[in-house]
């Protein structure tokens, strides 16, 4: 990540946001409390989060949640998304508040993508209970270290070109990946994070990278230049592949 990344114009800071949510799997979630006498008191939770390809976060909750009860009355909420602290300071780490509303999404594509994300989820997709849910950014708040502080508009927050056919071959691009590839994600994951040893699977892939998982460890591979097409992302992992010493094909 750049080192002062929000000085450069809101298309820079966006972009750092973006990359800072891309990287995390949870985030705290803000509601407004209906009922148990608090009407109107902020509540905050833990939620798995994943994002959508132009950003969008993505939740799976029960209806037997506090939450979800919440945003069924008021569907208005903001994220915190922390980033791992370089040292014993954490405030010096960026971090990042997402504000908007969050409403049900039946969306097949997106269902699969949060699944990859989390495949912990699976065992409850076939509760009735549980459903897809999606937040629309209204704005964001980016704390990218000290000094260095700003909000960005929803609109400038979610990656704005046109993917529709990156997020239409996904599923293959991810299954190729994940087949025949594994090798190089796991050469270049160990470049990236530093996480040595196979078994890394790609999640996801959005016009600016690919998602990893690993168990419980997640990374994240950055393209130098968006990439709008399956094609344009398996030449964008070649350059990463390539700039990661790899010498074998891709």
């Amino acid at each position: 990540m750049a080192a002062n990344p929000i000085r450069s114009g809101a298309g820079e800071g966006a972009a750092f946001a973006r990359s800072l949510a891309r990287r995390r799997d949870r985030a705290a979630l803000a509601t407004i409390q209906r009922g148990e006498g608090l009407d109107g008191t902020p509540y905050a939770s833990l939620a798995l989060l994943a994002l959508d390809v132009d950003a969008s976060p993505l939740f799976y909750l029960s209806d037997l949640a506090q939450h979800t009860k919440n945003l069924k009355s008021d569907a208005r909420a903001s994220l915190l998304i922390d980033s791992p602290a370089p040292g014993p300071d954490v405030l010096a780490a960026p971090r990042l508040t997402l504000v908007g509303e969050i409403r049900p999404a039946d969306d097949a594509r997106r269902l699969q993508r949060f699944m990859a994300r989390h495949p912990s989820s699976l065992p409850y997709a076939g509760f009735g209970d549980f459903h897809l849910y999606r937040m629309t950014v209204t704005r964001a708040h980016l704390v990218a270290g000290f000094g260095r502080i700003a909000w960005i508009e929803g609109r400038d927050f979610l990656f704005g070109g046109e993917a529709s056919a990156l997020a239409a071959g996904e599923a293959d691009f991810l299954g190729e990946l994940n087949g025949w590839h594994s090798s190089v994600l796991a050469h270049c994951a160990a470049r990236a994070s530093g996480a040595t040893g196979a078994g890394w699977q790609a999640t996801g892939v959005d016009p600016e990278g690919i998602d990893l998982r690993r168990g419980g460890e997640v990374t994240r591979l950055e393209f130098a230049a968006p990439a709008v097409t399956p094609e344009a992302a398996r030449q964008a992992l070649h350059a990463i592949a390539v700039a990661a010493g790899w010498s074998g094909r891709l």
